[in-house]
């Protein structure tokens, strides 16, 4: 990148810089005539300058120049008006330059941000860019929050400073000059006056400044390293919990906050002193006006309309010399910043350009085989990691890479993937080198999964589907108008900012490299056979049965569902499961149900929303009265926030135990302490209406067999069961839309698909009840996905959805490996290279998981190369060749792992020197 600011500013900005420039210039016309026109109105209307008697006149708007050796031109000879006419035209004229004046500062303001937020989304870019063009090497040096700092934050200033980089001083610089001009056309001492205390202000106050810049450039570097600790510090949140780091954690964050105070004490006190220095220099200069200027007029050598003026004059120039002044403080500082910035993005091997253009040249040839010729690793010390390494898979071959991790088996794939450059050597795809190659074939000819899985924070669907997105497609055919303009505007400003012209809204999916191949533009289709293949379609099913869906979703699957609830409790008979599920019956409590839903009989239609509603209607209170349940319902409510308190009362600072805490927030125990307080058991009466409100809803969510602390008796659930019914029966109407009833028939809009499915609640007291009853329920979907397409997307399609958080940590370990295996075998490559992408996950897993993904790839029409880098080489027996590692080098390459002729694979040639 350009390391001088201004050039690289004038580089990118040139064209607007100049209209800019010259718009400021022209506004120096009717900003000189501003300053002038005071003098005329108090010297002629107000004094009577020039008007000798009653109805004498005077033009206004006379327009003559005078030339140098042609004399005076005339344009207008003016209109003639009176004293108090003129008064108020040339009153009028100074309001109108007024308007026009501002109207130029707020069109080049308008510009000049528009300009700098162009060369900042440049940048932005720019450096972006540079980051995916960073040689592999170069991120062992790296720090992500330093690099998201500087991208975000560190090089934020240079949209406005590039805004203001030309166009400022030839602004400032042009209102100072006008106005010394003006001063010096007044009177020529004044002038001489007014310009010693601009240079004395103009000399003085920026080498002061000097010391700013070097404390400035302090903070940045202090501030930067701040924000790379605290990014480590998130990253290895884990690791500092568990060696109890967190004290020392923060005695290095006092530690550095300390610095950063004392730097920025140090410019908070060097700051206003300059500040102090200049405002005094400002206001001297006044003083001089008033006391000099003052005796001028009084010996008639000058008048007051030009002392006014010339007092006018001044207090413009304070304003842009100190503007300058700090121009050019920004200049310096902003020259320091842009050179740190770039200093990071720099990097030796930056990845040509050319390899990432999404147009590259495609190899007419054959892609294949992938070897490595020759080849050594070297790292940062000159230790070799791999040496002279020479290896071969063809594609429809499996090879299993075994030996120690620190003997340079994972390095092979990384090597053989090209995410590591060989120090010696080369690897090859058919003839050609694959640092050479275009990542449009490398990163389609190769597949890759590793150990160090990376996630986007998103949705399963935009993860799964991330190595398809190559491509933006065409714009929608039936757009809206204003959609269109929409997109054109953003394609016009990503061009004018120097942007790749792409569309990120379109649809980027390659459909031709989803691997199975899509038919009818199935892709939900493979997506689904892939996440079968690493066992995830599972997850994605829970994640899908355990939403709730808009009314109108629940409109197109309900009957499906219902049927399925008829399914599932024949497939529970089948199994002997029937009491696993304790339906929603009207004449029965339902113990695994809370006493709200036993009571309401029914799902609230907005949630909290309406339990609420319902509890505070006077309805309610009558109906809870008349069937004795109110006093039972508050007495109960009283003894569960007791029992609460006494087991979480102490543990407002334990986390980890309060998540056990789900009818009541951490921030509600303090509150329930007080009603405790104030109530007591049998005292309903005394208690007030919002203490009992309170404690009647909390009732609503006991439950026996969870909580178990010997609260509901079998009379209380009898009289439950009839409060029940009274409510039914009596019911409002404006209270019945709050509530869904139970109804066997009916799908429950507010319930989830799970619950739908289950329609009543799991019975707790049978052994693995919740595994088995999730077992049966999907093996209930799967049947009902079977052969009906439509209901088999619209349930993935919810899965897919499920937000996996940043990073994945929505996730456990084994679903992303998991995912990010979908991922790769998802798309269609002539090479799968898989590092080590189950490490820690258990034997028997991998050994099924291993023969599922070989047994997928061997049955697709073009069988693929398979690298597999084994952590355990007992596994090794899947493959038709295995090669041993040790110390860097290949140590045995032999056929032993061959056993399945049927898979097709052919015979796989490896060498060693």
């Amino acid at each position: 990148m350009e390391p001088n600011i201004f050039r690289y500013i004038w580089m990118h900005t040139k064209r607007e810089q100049i209209l800019i420039v010259c718009i400021v210039l022209v506004s120096m016309i009717p900003y000189y005539l501003a300053l002038d026109l005071p003098k005329q109105i108090v010297n002629r209307p107000i004094q009577g300058m020039g008007f000798d008697g009653a109805g004498s006149t005077q033009p206004f708007l006379d327009l003559a120049l005078n030339l140098p050796f042609i004399g005076e031109v005339r344009f207008f000879d003016g209109i003639e008006l009176e004293r108090v006419p003129l008064l108020f035209a040339l009153s009028l004229t100074f309001l109108g330059l007024v308007i026009i004046n501002g109207l130029f500062k707020f069109f080049v303001n308008v510009r000049k941000g528009l300009l700098g937020e162009r060369l900042l989304r440049r940048t932005r870019y720019e450096l972006v860019d540079r980051i995916l063009r960073f040689p592999p090497q170069r991120f062992r040096q790296a720090k992500s929050g330093e690099m998201a700092s500087l991208v975000k934050d560190e090089i934020e200033p240079l949209g406005g400073f590039a805004a203001d980089a030309f166009t400022q001083p030839a602004m400032l610089g042009g209102q100072a000059l006008t106005a010394m001009a003006f001063i010096f056309v007044q009177h020529f001492w004044l002038g001489v006056l007014a310009a010693a205390m601009a240079g004395v202000q103009v000399a003085i106050i920026p080498r002061m400044r000097r010391r700013l810049i070097v404390l400035g450039r302090e903070r940045q570097l202090t501030a930067r390293e701040l924000a790379g600790r605290v990014a480590e510090i998130v990253d290895g949140i884990q690791t500092i919990h568990s060696n109890d780091a967190t004290n020392w954690e923060r005695a290095d964050i006092v530690s550095r906050l300390g610095r950063i105070f004392r730097i920025r004490y140090d410019i908070y006190q060097w700051k206003f002193l300059v500040k102090f220095l200049n405002n005094f220099i400002a206001q001297l200069t006044p003083f001089l006006f008033y006391s000099i200027g003052g005796y001028l007029t009084i010996q008639g050598k000058l008048d007051v309309g030009q002392l006014i003026a010339v007092i006018n004059a001044y207090k413009e120039l304070p304003g842009p010399l100190k503007e300058l002044i700090d121009w050019d403080l920004a200049r310096q500082d902003m020259q320091v910043k842009y050179e740190q910035v770039i200093e990071q993005f720099e990097a030796e091997g930056l990845v040509d350009p050319a390899r990432h253009d999404i147009d590259a040249q495609i190899p007419p040839d054959s892609i294949g085989p992938l070897a490595m010729h020759r080849l050594s690793v070297r790292n940062d010390l000159g230790t070799t990691l791999l040496d002279d390494i020479s290896l071969q898979v063809d594609r429809g071959e499996t090879l299993a890479v075994i030996g120690e991790s620190s003997g340079g088996a994972p390095l092979v794939g990384d090597v053989m993937a090209g995410l590591i450059a060989p120090s010696q050597g080369r690897i090859l795809l058919g003839q050609h080198d694959l640092a050479q190659l275009p990542e449009r074939v490398t990163g389609r000819a190769i597949g890759y999964t590793g150990p160090a899985i990376h996630l986007l924070g998103g949705t399963v669907m935009e993860n799964v589907t991330y190595a398809l997105k190559r491509r933006p497609g065409a714009a929608h055919a039936e757009e809206l108008p204003q959609g269109h303009f929409d997109r054109e505007w953003r394609l016009k400003e990503a061009r004018l900012a120097g942007n790749p012209i792409f569309e990120k809204d379109s649809d980027w999916i390659d459909y031709d490299a989803i691997q199975p191949a899509v038919t009818d533009n199935d892709i939900m289709g493979s997506i689904y056979e892939v996440l079968e293949v690493v066992g995830l379609h599972g997850d994605i099913m829970t994640f899908a049965v355990h939403q709730t869906v808009t009314p109108e979703f629940a409109a197109m699957i309900a009957p499906d569902i219902l049927e399925m609830r008829r399914k599932l409790r024949e497939r529970l008979a089948e199994r002997d499961l029937v009491s696993a599920i304790l339906p929603f019956e009207p004449d029965r409590y339902n113990s695994e149900a809370t006493i709200g839903e036993n009571l309401l009989f029914g799902i609230p239609t907005e949630r909290q929303a309406s339990i609420v509603a319902i509890v505070r209607h006077p309805f309610f209170r009558e109906a809870l009265i008349s069937t004795g349940l109110l006093p039972r319902l508050f007495d109960l409510g009283r003894s569960f926030a007791q029992v609460t308190l006494d087991l979480f009362g102490g543990m407002a600072d334990n986390p980890d135990l309060l998540q056990w805490l789900t009818y009541m927030t951490p921030e509600e125990l303090p509150e329930f302490e007080q009603i405790v307080a104030r109530t007591a058991t049998g005292g309903m009466e005394r208690a007030s209406n919002s203490d009992r409100v309170r404690l009647v809803r909390l009732s609503m969510s006991y439950i026996e067999p969870k909580y178990r602390f010997g609260l509901l008796d079998d009379e209380l659930r009898d009289l439950l069961v009839a409060g029940r019914k009274t409510l039914d029966d009596d019911m409002p109407a404006d209270l019945r839309d709050n509530l869904q009833p139970y109804d066997p028939t009916v799908y429950m809009e507010r319930a989830t698909i799970m619950d739908n499915i289950l329609f009543g609640k799991v019975n707790r007291r049978m052994g693995r009840s919740e595994d088995r009853i999730a077992e049966c329920v999907k093996s209930v979907l799967r049947d009902a996905m079977t052969g009906n397409r439509e209901l088999r997307d619209r349930i993935m399609g919810l899965g897919l959805a499920y937000d996996i958080g940043a990073g994945g940590r929505r996730l456990n370990l084994l679903q992303r490996q998991r995912l990010a295996l979908a991922r790769t075998l998802l798309r269609k490559s002539d090479y799968y290279v898989f590092n080590e992408p189950l490490s820690g996950v258990d034997p028997v897993f991998q050994e099924r998981m291993i023969g599922d993904i070989l047994a997928f790839l061997a049955h697709q029409p073009e069988p693929a190369g398979v690298v597999w880098v084994l952590a355990n080489p007992v596994l090794a027996h899947h493959f038709v060749r295995k090669a041993e590692f040790s110390r860097g080098r290949l140590v045995q390459a032999d056929d032993s792992g061959k056993r399945d002729v049927n898979k097709n694979l052919g015979d796989f040639q490896v060498a060693s020197t």
